[in-house]
């Protein structure tokens, strides 16, 4: 197994599939059921493929930093090569991924009726693309799999969506490539500094790790990095494109924009902003860490006052992906491992709930709160699934949520005690929002003549939510079969950068670093644990 170049075969498997569907003759949209199963049948695959990955992966903390790594030239007079390999954080983003992408084609079987193999290409070219980004360890190819991945998405809203789907499809261009663009003058001016340091252009990763930029270039590489990362989570004020999104979006779409492609955001706060500019960062640290605990609270209250549930969802997504951005601020090993977790079960339940409005929507064409109650009676085991997401998404203690908002608030206590007595408000407030929804929802009286017939959770729909239930729960019962593949990888990145401060020379714009070679483990402090001072 080891042989296999198997993060190549995770991402051009779905795009092997999208081209054989391309000469699958289109017929009547729901009815054509071989491109359906072809289409679930290759990313059934691509997940079975990074399950081999987590089976192979090396999660001992004398492993080297990046695993089952691919390297072979591109662009050589450019120093751009194809580069890719893993740690313990790309690998379980990888393995959602692949775990969320067929379920996401499953919610789509009845909804999406026209045009399915133009929608089932794009779902397999959207999952090739986000595998990419997550094990991309050259900086031009990250930014290529980076902007490829707005293309299917564009499209899916666009296309698929609903009244407002080209309104929506557009806003979601223009902000995520607002960001994009910022990034790009970045990454080239990145390149350039290596250039003339070394007297070679290089896009590699780990190289740029070791670069001595001035204090005042990183401030703005920091900031053109971290805009880009904060739209795609989003974080406050550049949110509002999120929920449009979500209300336009095919329910397939909603999964995998809120399941994996928010991820995006933290993934790159993590693995790019925070270790290639640690100074800028950690200046910049409680500034992103006030806009996430704005988020937090903002989209709590927002979500209350939704009348339609997918939007509902939505806001609630701007609110807990804030906490995850509070960990990476905090950037201790708590904070940063409950971050890490946290994106993983946000995405198991947010990616649930938008199945199962998405259900909801499909049985009546409406996604309003008041055109609901008493589903208790009429569907009792979709009720029960329905709660069970509900309380992982709140974070009940044993289920899924509540593991990564435990050690997010622990490690922002760690550093500053200040942001957790805010976010804890969020913590009540989406309690309130969640569970005051399933109770109008599914509890009192059927007063709707058009939901006493409404028929339960079908087999496919239980192919869909019952995995998704399972993972919340697992999540929340044993979380080390999570935390600990991760665990050096989180390491890694805080030990960079603490360690990494700058020393008083006679010119300070231009501070000289004493840098640990990133091409072999990390070194680690003698307590790793214990806070550090801003």
């Amino acid at each position: 197994m080891t042989g296999l170049p198997l993060l190549s075969l995770a991402i051009t498997l779905p795009v092997i599939g999208a081209v054989l569907l391309m000469f699958v003759p289109n017929r009547d949209g729901s009815k054509d059921g071989l491109i359906r199963n072809l289409a679930l049948g290759v990313s059934l695959v691509a997940f079975a493929v990074t399950l081999a990955l987590w089976a192979g992966f090396d999660p001992s903390a004398d492993a080297p930093a990046f695993q089952l790594v691919e390297r072979h030239p591109w662009i050589p007079s450019f120093g751009i090569d194809y580069y890719v390999g893993i740690d313990g954080l790309s690998l379980l983003l990888l393995v959602l991924t692949g775990f969320l992408t067929p379920l996401a084609l499953l919610s789509g079987w009845v909804s999406v009726d026209k045009h399915v193999k133009e929608f089932s290409i794009l779902m397999l070219l959207l999952e090739a693309s986000m595998i990419g980004v997550f094990c991309a360890l050259d900086v031009f190819l990250f930014y290529i799999f980076w902007d490829f991945v707005l293309i299917p998405m564009y499209f899916m809203i666009g296309i698929w969506g609903y009244d407002q789907r080209i309104y929506a499809a557009v806003k979601f261009i223009l902000y995520t490539m607002a960001g994009s663009v910022l990034m790009l003058v970045a990454i080239i001016g990145l390149s350039w500094i290596h250039h003339t340091m070394t007297g070679e252009y290089s896009f590699d990763l780990l190289k740029l790790y070791e670069l001595q930029i001035p204090a005042d270039t990183q401030y703005w590489f920091f900031l053109a990095f971290t805009i880009a990362f904060i739209i795609k989570v989003p974080l406050f004020p550049f949110h509002t494109w999120l929920p449009d999104a979500h209300v336009q979006a095919p329910t397939p779409g909603s999964v995998i924009l809120a399941g994996v492609m928010l991820k995006m955001g933290g993934y790159g706060l993590i693995r790019f902003a925070y270790p290639l500019f640690p100074d800028a960062a950690l200046m910049f640290s409680p500034v992103l860490a006030t806009l996430a605990v704005i988020a937090i609270v903002y989209g709590a209250l927002v979500a209350m006052v939704q009348p339609d549930m997918k939007k509902l969802v939505a806001y609630s997504s701007v609110s807990h992906m804030g906490f995850v951005v509070l960990g990476i601020t905090a950037m201790n090993t708590q904070g940063v491992h409950g971050a890490s977790f946290q994106m993983l079960a946000h995405g198991v339940s947010t990616g649930a709930l938008f199945c199962l409005v998405g259900m909801l929507s499909d049985r009546r064409h409406t996604r309003l709160i008041s055109e609901f109650g008493g589903l208790k009676a009429v569907m009792p085991r979709f009720t029960a699934v329905t709660l069970i997401i509900t309380l992982s998404s709140i974070g009940l203690p044993g289920m899924n949520g509540f593991i990564g908002e435990f050690l997010i608030m622990l490690g922002a206590f760690r550093w500053d005690e200040r942001f957790v007595i805010i976010a804890a408000l969020g913590v009540i407030l989406s309690a309130v929002y969640m569970l005051w929804m399933f109770q109008r929802v599914f509890y009192g009286t059927v007063t709707n003549d058009h939901n006493k017939l409404l028929p339960d959770l079908s087999v496919r729909e239980w192919a869909i939510v019952g995995p998704l239930a399972a993972a919340a729960i697992l999540m929340g019962v044993f979380p080390n079969v999570f935390l600990k593949p991760m665990e050096p990888a989180v390491q890694r990145i805080v030990d960079r950068v603490q360690l990494h401060q700058p020393v008083r020379v006679a010119n300070p714009s231009e501070p000289v670093r004493t840098l640990p070679n990133l091409s072999e483990p990390f070194r680690t402090v003698q307590n790793p644990s214990a806070p550090v001072s801003r």
